[in-house]
């Protein structure tokens, strides 16, 4: 397996090798380091130091360092270890261990090892000493990024001191120089601290600061172009390193929700129904191909977007969406990673929103995982394009979703989706929103059954109060409610979309065949401007969706093995089973209802700001009759 081609597994055999390399360099280790002189001595009553005009900066000293003991030095009175200082001993020998093992990845994925070979036969010379000292430097920098990295993700701990943390004196001529110079620099690091939790927090400040120091001397290094691109995983202990871009952090803390079931939401059939389908949509992801067959068969929701009035559900479904996908993941033994980016992440400093938004993209795209990511009120996190008044932080977050859902760069693996939800959808700038593949209309109960249904669910059961003529949630039961709501869909439901589809029938007639449906489009494109290309691939997205609405049985999802556990092959195979075939009412009715959406969007644009007009115009003529009152009162100063 390559370093570059997808995902690289270290077994546990890679790693117990080197067990007795790295239990010695915890227990004693001799250094030769640098002295540090640079600082000088303190002058006393003065607040600053007197510096020798002699450089002694290529003077080198030995210094002993027992890691092990300095850990134990921190509550000196008990000969054993407590629980935070043994995690401490034990992540940082296991991170040697780790770091020892990529190296061997990295050395046989390139051309050190033959090098290394030659070079114990007979020394090496020219060209070729000068690449094999290239290569075994950068070998020595991925051993020393690997084991930061790994205590930065494995140690748990809160705060990170700035103050406390050395950064290591690196040395590069091997592997075990490079652990060397950072074992060191830990062990200064830590010496003296107080109790656990300092200790903790000063080895994950180590962490970051050792990370930041290699990140900068990285250009330094040439043969480091493979490991940039690498994604290397250790399930045991929930680590993964992808080359130097983002340093690993601390482990993700449980996902704490309120969960609903499908049952506790009245109304919002389609969204309903097709929250559930995709829940059953993303579980068909196979970890191993890194790919999910509904990304290949068609039909795969890979962004969303819910608009509503308020309370009309839109969080409810956000609720029951990541309950399901954490039960399903929970019998299935899938990390499941559910993360919201709300307005909290819009920072004041340049940059740094947009790195926010990427670093959320990036989270809830890890093909390790399956990854559910919302943006509630996307109206006032992503500032359309044209808003003069919004934050710099707005416009970035704008920009890194538009690249991010749809751009040339962007890889949809089926192991993910991303939901937008707003009260005001058409503050979305129309790039953005035109990116959801799917348009959820959450406008909760609509029917006087709604209603009931719902009164009687939210009042609970500690009453005598009779029901009455009601047949309690028959008017939920899925199947039946949704093809009632695809039928709506037969004819347009918004004024603008009524008025195109009229003028089509009663110039060409009957839409029968895919002329009649381009001609359809063409039409609505001649009255609404923003019903582009992207458009029509959104709604022949939805088609696919709609022939591949099979109904994936619950009996697949009770146990691992039915289903999620199948080779690629074979989920694809029993998916492809029950797909079926496109008809001309489904065409119809995505079109009416991806178009029908545009046109409440733009009404709604348009209402608000005719609505800015009238409120302006109002107190431009408010004014007026106020200016006059102070010239007939001598109260005016022109």
């Amino acid at each position: 397996m390559t370093l570059n081609a997808g995902l690289t597994t270290l077994h546990d055999e890679d790693i117990a090798k080197h067990q007795a390399t790295a239990q010695s360099l915890v227990s004693k280790l001799v250094i030769l380091e640098r002295d540090d002189t640079s600082a000088g001595t303190p002058l006393a009553g003065t607040g600053r130091r007197f510096v020798s005009t002699v450089s002694t900066g290529g003077q080198r000293r030995t210094r002993e360092i027992e890691l092990a003991r300095t850990i134990q030095s921190v509550r000196g009175a008990d000969p054993l270890l407590s629980p935070a200082q043994h995690a401490v001993l034990y992540r940082t020998r296991r991170g040697i261990q780790v770091a020892l093992a990529v190296s061997d990845v990295f050395a046989r994925q390139t051309n050190l090892e033959q090098l290394q070979a030659r070079n114990s036969t007979s020394p090496l010379a020219g060209e070729e000493a000068g690449q094999f000292k290239a290569l075994l430097s950068a070998l020595a920098y991925v051993a020393a990024f690997t084991l930061a990295a790994y205590l930065g993700a494995t140690l748990q701990g809160e705060g990170e001191p700035v103050d406390d943390a050395v950064e290591p004196d690196f040395l590069f001529d091997t592997p075990q120089d490079a652990l060397k110079s950072l074992v060191a620099a830990l062990d200064r690091s830590i010496a003296g601290a107080p109790d656990d939790r300092a200790l903790t927090a000063r080895a994950r400040a180590f962490s970051r600061v050792a990370i930041e120091g290699l990140i900068a001397r990285k250009a330094r290094f040439t043969g480091l172009q493979n490991f940039e691109t690498v994604h290397i995983r250790l399930d045991q202990d929930d680590f993964t390193l992808n080359g130097f871009d983002v340093a690993p952090g601390q482990k993700r803390k449980p996902l704490t929700m309120t969960f609903k079931k499908p049952e506790e939401i009245i109304g919002n059939h389609i969204a309903k129904y097709q929250a559930l389908k995709l829940s059953k949509m993303l579980m068909a992801y196979d970890f191993d191909r890194q790919m999910n067959p509904f990304v290949e068969l068609g039909g795969f929701l890979f962004t969303f977007i819910g608009d509503g009035m308020p309370g009309t559900g839109k969080t409810i479904l956000i609720q029951m969406l990541a309950g399901l996908l954490h039960e399903y993941c929970g019998v299935a033994g899938y990390a499941f990673h559910y993360e919201n980016f709300g307005v909290d992440q819009i920072s004041s400093y340049q940059g740094k929103s947009g790195q926010n938004c990427k670093e959320f993209v990036n989270n809830v795209m890890n093909p390790r995982a399956i990854g559910f990511g919302t943006i509630d009120d996307v109206d006032q996190v992503a500032a359309k394009r044209s808003d003069d008044r919004a934050s710099a932080g707005q416009h970035e977050v704008t920009a890194v979703l538009m690249e991010s859902f749809g751009g040339a760069s962007t890889v949809v693996r089926g192991n993910c989706t991303f939901g937008m939800f707003s009260n005001y959808p058409e503050n979305v700038d129309d790039a953005l929103r035109q990116r959801a593949g799917a348009r959820w209309l959450v406008d909760g109960p609509q029917t006087e059954g709604d209603y009931i249904d719902i009164f009687a669910l939210l009042v609970g059961k500690n009453h005598e109060i009779p029901l009455g003529q009601h047949d309690l949630y028959a008017g939920q039961e899925i199947k039946r409610a949704v093809s009632q709501s695809y039928a709506t869909h037969a004819r347009p439901q918004e004024d603008g979309l009524i008025a195109v589809w009229e003028r089509y029938v009663k110039e060409k007639g009957k839409i029968a065949t895919l002329a009649d449906v381009g001609a359809y489009l063409h039409m609505i494109k001649q009255a609404e401007p923003r019903f582009t290309g992207r458009a029509i691939r959104n709604i022949t997205d939805a088609i696919k969706m709609r022939a591949m609405d099979v109904e994936l049985p619950d009996d697949w999802f009770r146990d691992a093995g039915s289903f999620m556990h199948k080779s690629y092959d074979e989920k694809s195979a029993m998916i492809a089973d029950l797909r079926g075939p496109i008809t001309i009412e489904m065409v119809l009715q995505e079109i009416n209802r991806y178009a029908d959406s545009e046109f409440r969007y733009t009404d709604k644009s348009d209402d608000a700001a005719v609505a800015e007009v009238i409120r302006r115009e109002r107190q431009r003529e408010r004014a007026i009759r106020e200016i006059e009152t102070m010239k007939r009162e001598g109260r005016w100063q022109s």
